[in-house]
């Protein structure tokens, strides 16, 4: 009897498990405040050479649409996140290996969250621990689910 091991194919191709589609899994996270818990969210991540690009699409707790965008190196730079709430707003990216990496969210270059990425050994799920204070200065705590799309 053969065995099959099936493997999302952007993970086969790059070796990093966070490259791909993800939806958020609202039912699974948990946002301090909840108040400010968007309604839904989608990001895709892609990579060229040792580039990344997130796109994420969703619609915030307030019920507009939202559009943020990065393309980032994990180099230890700042890199722009087009779309943030806030025109000022960057992150720096650090690799851990190639399930995990964190990033750390400045707005006017003053660090307001940090966060640490995980995916899980089979690819499908991968979660996102957020603390800090926003830009209003409220403190932060929000743990993301996101589930791998297709």
């Amino acid at each position: 009897m053969g065995c099959f091991l099936t493997v999302p194919r952007s993970f086969a191709q790059t070796g990093e498990a966070w490259v791909g589609t993800w939806t958020l899994n609202l039912a699974q996270s948990s946002y301090d405040p909840a108040n400010l818990a968007p309604k839904s969210a989608t990001t895709k991540i892609a990579t060229s050479g040792d580039s990344y690009t997130v796109i994420t699409d969703g619609v915030n707790a307030a019920g507009q649409k939202t559009h943020e965008e990065t393309t980032y190196r994990f180099d230890g730079k700042d890199y722009d996140v087009k779309g943030a709430a806030d025109a000022k707003t960057t992150r720096v990216y650090t690799r851990v290996d190639d399930h995990h990496y964190s990033y750390s969210t400045k707005v006017n270059g003053a660090i307001t969250t940090a966060a640490r990425v995980a995916v899980t050994p089979d690819g499908k799920t991968r979660t996102i621990t957020v603390s800090g204070r926003d830009a209003d200065g409220r403190i932060i705590r929000n743990f993301l689910v996101w589930n791998r799309a297709g």
